[in-house]
């Protein structure tokens, strides 16, 4: 097996090692190194990543025939002495964000009796997963609260491996069902709670905590925090958009919200009036086309393409058409996306939708479908021309009915 070192050290970023195993799997190279730091991926932690004599590794796991540490290498290893490297931005960032979960698991158990039940640490966020569905505002403040006077206090942190008689005077927030020795990690007299896991020495390294959003799940709530430098960089980032905001609005950083109150309302308003508008427009057009179109065989084809043209202005436009006794409109549109409309008359007894499944197969990619009144679909780019002979074929096809 594997010596573990990062299990006493979480701080050494170098080190020297003897290949003791070179793994045969397929397409990937793998040793087993008598010592590591290399982290393997475990409990919600992904792996550390870093380098073995300048060879990158990819990925450190557990073996799980004889729980050895296998290194996944970029390329094999040309010797069996090796000189270790571990990524330390990407370990402390780790390390940060771990410890920050247990100062906030604890946290939550204080303000809301809530218990951990899961937990992910991502590239960007972590999350803790609680077993309670609902969970007060109040609650989730106090608990960032708690959380942060914890990394201010600055409390010890200790992993060990405790005896037997030591486990049984400790106060696990969750003992696991493992075999072999416990490992347990301390936060002064804050948390106790088994883990194996990279921590820091004292809270304070944590930095600030800070939790982002909180969603349901089926069973409980998933808090999405972030802890010191990510915390920070979240910070600054959110500080530079309501600064931007700020200044394309002319106010104070405190007024941003108002401001943004205030547009969306006037926002509202003029939507309001577009749609007015438009659909006076949409009144005198199809006014318009109704009176320019001749009667044949009992019918009245209003027939149009025009480019570009929004799909719900051509149904508002075919809704109005056919309205009027005795209209059947054929309506499209070309550009990047084409669209085709067909409405009738209630007093008319053509068949919408067969007329459109008819027609629409002649425009590349064309499909749609609807009812005996009204039908609509669509397809790729299309020209007015290659529209127009949809439009041609639909018409012939209704006066030869």
């Amino acid at each position: 097996m594997t010596e573990r070192l990062y299990y006493s050290d979480s701080y050494t970023r170098k080190f020297a090692a003897r290949v003791r195993e070179r793994a045969a799997l397929p397409d990937r190279h793998a040793v087993i190194l008598d010592r590591t730091f290399f982290y393997p991926a475990s409990g919600g932690q992904p792996s550390d990543l870093g380098m073995l004599n300048g060879v990158a590794v990819e990925e450190a796991v557990v073996r799980e025939s004889d729980k050895a540490v296998l290194h996944f290498l970029a390329r094999p290893l040309d010797t069996d002495s090796v000189e270790g490297e571990i990524d330390w931005p990407r370990r402390f960032d780790f390390m940060q964000q771990h410890t920050g979960q247990h100062i906030l698991s604890q946290a939550f158990i204080r303000s809301a009796e809530a218990l951990t039940v899961g937990f992910h640490l991502g590239a960007e966020t972590t999350t803790i997963d609680l077993d309670t569905e609902k969970i007060a505002p109040s609650a989730i403040e106090r608990a960032e609260q708690i959380a942060n006077e914890a990394v201010a206090a600055n409390y010890p942190v200790r992993a060990w491996f405790p005896t037997a008689d030591e486990l049984s005077r400790l106060t696990l927030r969750k003992t696991p069902d493992v075999d072999g020795p416990l490992r347990v990690v301390a936060i002064g007299e804050f948390d106790f709670n088994a883990c194996g896991g990279t921590h820091v020495a004292h809270t304070a390294e944590v930095g600030p905590i800070k939790i982002l959003k909180t969603e349901k799940q089926k069973k409980g709530a998933r808090i999405e925090f972030v802890c010191g430098a990510r915390a920070v960089s979240d910070y600054a980032r959110k500080h530079a958009i309501v600064n931007q905001l700020a200044n394309e609005f002319t106010c104070g950083q405190s007024e941003v919200i108002d401001s943004v109150a205030r547009l969306r309302g006037e926002t509202q308003s003029l939507r309001k009036e577009l749609r007015a508008a438009r659909d006076e427009l949409l009144d005198y057009e199809s006014a318009r086309l109704s009176e320019a179109a001749a009667a044949r065989n009992g019918l009245k084809v209003v027939r149009g393409v025009w480019p570009d043209r929004d799909l719900s202005e051509l149904r508002g436009l075919a809704n109005r058409l056919a309205a009027s006794p005795g209209v059947v409109a054929l309506l499209g549109s070309s550009g990047e996306k084409a669209n085709v409309v067909f409405a009738r008359a209630a007093d008319s007894d053509r068949d919408m939708n067969a007329l459109f499944q008819s027609a629409i197969g002649s425009l590349e990619g064309g499909r749609g479908g609807g009812s005996p009144s009204v039908a609509q679909g669509g397809g790729a780019r299309a020209t007015k021309e290659q529209i127009e002979a949809v439009l041609s074929q639909a018409e012939r096809e209704l006066l030869n009915h």
